[in-house]
Order: C-alpha cells, then sequence, then structure tokens
C-alpha cells in the first residue's frame, strides 16, 4: 500500500501527524504488506502555520502512484481551494483507491471534485465552507462515503487514523495500534 502525505505551507501539522502515525503502523506491525509512504508537496519543503519546517521527499508526484492520498487542514486551505495550479496537481489522485483528508484539509477534496454526491465533515468552523462541495455535511468526528474518508478538528486525525485502519484491515488491526500509541480515545465501529 502506497500512501501520499500532501504537505502545503500554512498546515497544521496535528491534522496531518495522528492520521499518519496511526496509518504508517500498519507497515511496521505487518498488518499490510508493502506499504510505504512518500511526503508530497508543490515545492522542497513547507512551512507550518507555527513556523516548522518540513523537508518534502516528492514534488508533485503523480498522485495516480498511490493507494492512499491524504490532504490535512489549516488556514491555507481557504486560499488553496481556489488556486487552479495547485488543484489540479491534486486532481491527479482521481485513481488512488483511498482519499482521506482531516479538518479543513476536506475543502481541497472538494474543490478538487471528489466529495461531489457524497457526505463529508470538516472542523466544525469550516461546516459552511464544505457545503457546496458535498452532498451532506455530516457533524461527526469522522465519515466514510465509498472511498473518502474525512475526519472533524484537528485532534480527530487520530480517529480518523484507526477509523481508516479499522475499515480496510480490522477492528483488531486498530486495537493493536491503538495500544502502540497509548490512545484510550477511539471506540470501534465494529
Amino acid at each position: 500500500m502506497r500512501m501520499a502525505f500532501i504537505l502545503f505551507d500554512g498546515m497544521t501539522t496535528l491534522d496531518f501527524a495522528g492520521f499518519y502515525e496511526a496509518v504508517t503502523w500498519m507497515g511496521i506491525l505487518g498488518i499490510r504488506e508493502n506499504v510505504s509512504w512518500d511526503f508530497c508537496a508543490a515545492g522542497e519543503q513547507v512551512t507550518d502555520d507555527r513556523g516548522l519546517t518540513i523537508r518534502v521527499g516528492r514534488v508533485r508526484p503523480d498522485l495516480s502512484e498511490y493507494d492512499l492520498v491524504f490532504i490535512p487542514g489549516g488556514m491555507a486551505t481557504r486560499q488553496l481551494r481556489h488556486d487552479e495550479d495547485f488543484l489540479s496537481w491534486i486532481r491527479t489522485a482521481r485513481d488512488a483507491q483511498y482519499k482521506a483528508s482531516v479538518c479543513t484539509g476536506a475543502l481541497i477534496l472538494g474543490a478538487a471534485g471528489f466529495l461531489q454526491g457524497r457526505r463529508a465533515t470538516t472542523n466544525p468552523s469550516a461546516y459552511e465552507l464544505l457545503e457546496p462541495y458535498c452532498s451532506e455535511v455530516v457533524r461527526e468526528r469522522f465519515v466514510r462515503d465509498g472511498d473518502v474518508f474525512t475526519g472533524g478538528g484537528v485532534s480527530a486525525s487520530i480517529d480518523l487514523g484507526l477509523f481508516f485502519v479499522e475499515s480496510i484491515a480490522s477492528a483488531e488491526a486498530a486495537r493493536r495500534i491503538q495500544a502502540k500509541m497509548d490512545y484510550p480515545y477511539y471506540s470501534s465501529t465494529r
């Protein structure tokens, strides 16, 4: 399973880090075979919304190479959803098996056309911004609609990661990872 983590200037790092921590355990624990991941961005490095600079491994790769494409949120998504150059790159994920976002990363999925006719969630502060992009804004911590997974506000990143693992692997796999993360707040949906 190849995973692409989309990073951008102004992102909120916890939106990315919680999901990343949970899903990469699938490879570490051997829950899925051939698990790999790349950090992808429009440039060689990004700076988050608090000043942390991260070097990126891949600049604008074709996202159809990946099984999972993940987009975090942050205030910058409010502008990026109107950036056609950025969105055209994100649209290369159309053939990725799974697409996921946390917080206002859903605005990017929506602006790229991936939420059309679907149910989705985002940070409660952005419910109204998400409405034009999907059929229903669901006021829940995480939502799955087919191959698209969306998470709510910042800390929902961990829950969405565990829910993703449970959805594509098993509840037992999610519980194993939850124990490794010493995270007592997620409750299995099965």
